[in-house]
């Protein structure tokens, strides 16, 4: 039993531990970089990978895939850099609407019992034209808020660090430790179960992808301020960087088995993976194919320790 609950414990400890690591090698390889301004580079764009991550992780713990996640971030950031900053009233009633609207795909997906994957897809190109309609050209300019509050500088750790702490301890507050998180969890695990309990399983899912639907929000704000302007395609690779994400933290795509913190320390390992890469000129293809090699290692690791596991079990 103590080689059991030893394996489970690094299983656990895999996130931090690729996070790491990278890290090291990013110091060992540029000494410039273990610097204020250097990890300031490194990290720059985590903020909004962390917050979409978090999103694709509630849709993950009632066993649902968003791969519309990408394409949703994109067209937020194209209303945050257009109506959000011209006539922010109207600005806030759109993304409060396309808040609403998650809620209600969650609604139709558990009423009709349809597959999230189609679901989720058909909706992507709606975003997608929707955004398209906003900025057929790159353009538009982020709130002036929301360009100070992304480009501050605290001391001691750059602004992207400290967000991705407070992002990650808000999420675990809400999933792990708070009666709704419990609940949307427990829809993941064991569905039955909750219906037996007495709870909405309905309410559950909806709650899960309306919270989805603010934290990919807030995505999409704080991307544009990182970036200056908006266009339909920005973020079209969040979908698959939020799925790693989730993954590399020490989710799964069923049971309801997800971590916050992992989650978020994933997103900070793809994004450190992605940022050394272009700190270093090379090709962004390359930088695909490093962040799938993280992310196939960890799998690997894990997969080993569970089989260690399934042997001290049968022993």
């Amino acid at each position: 039993m103590r080689l059991t609950y030893s394996a489970e414990a690094v299983r656990l400890a895999i996130p931090a531990l690729s996070l790491t690591v990278l890290l090291a090698a990013v110091f060992w390889l540029q000494p410039r970089a273990m610097s204020y301004v250097g990890l300031n580079l490194l990290f720059n764009l985590a903020v909004p990978i962390a917050l979409a991550t978090i999103a694709q992780m509630l849709i993950m713990a009632v066993n649902d895939l968003d791969l519309s996640m990408g394409t949703f971030v994109s067209f937020v950031a194209c209303v945050a850099a257009t109506f959000l900053r011209d006539t922010p009233l109207l600005g806030t009633l759109i993304l409060a609407g396309v808040v609403g609207v998650y809620a209600a795909i969650g609604i139709v997906i558990h009423l009709r019992n349809l597959p999230s994957i189609v679901v989720s897809l058909g909706m992507s190109f709606v975003w997608a034209g929707l955004a398209v309609l906003l900025l057929p050209a790159p353009g538009g300019q982020p709130p002036d808020w929301v360009r100070v509050l992304m480009t501050a500088k605290p001391p001691f750790a750059p602004m992207a660090i400290i967000a991705s702490i407070v992002i990650a301890l808000v999420a675990h507050l809400l999933v792990m430790r708070s009666s709704l998180g419990v609940l949307i969890r427990g829809v993941g695990g064991n569905e039955r179960s909750v219906e037996r309990a007495g709870w909405s399983v309905l309410a559950a899912r909806a709650a899960a992808y309306g919270l989805a639907g603010v934290f990919a929000v807030l995505a999409g704000i704080a991307l544009v301020g990182l970036t200056t302007s908006a266009d339909a395609n920005i973020a079209l690779r969040y979908t698959l960087l939020s799925i790693a994400g989730v993954i590399l933290g020490g989710g799964e795509f069923i049971g309801g088995r997800v971590s916050p913190i992992g989650a978020v320390i994933g997103a900070l390992t793809l994004t450190l993976a992605g940022s050394f890469l272009s700190f270093l000129r090379i090709s962004p293809d390359w930088q695909i194919g490093a962040q799938g090699a993280i992310l196939i290692i960890v799998l690997a690791l894990r997969l080993l320790l569970a089989r260690i596991e399934k042997r001290e079990k049968a022993r």
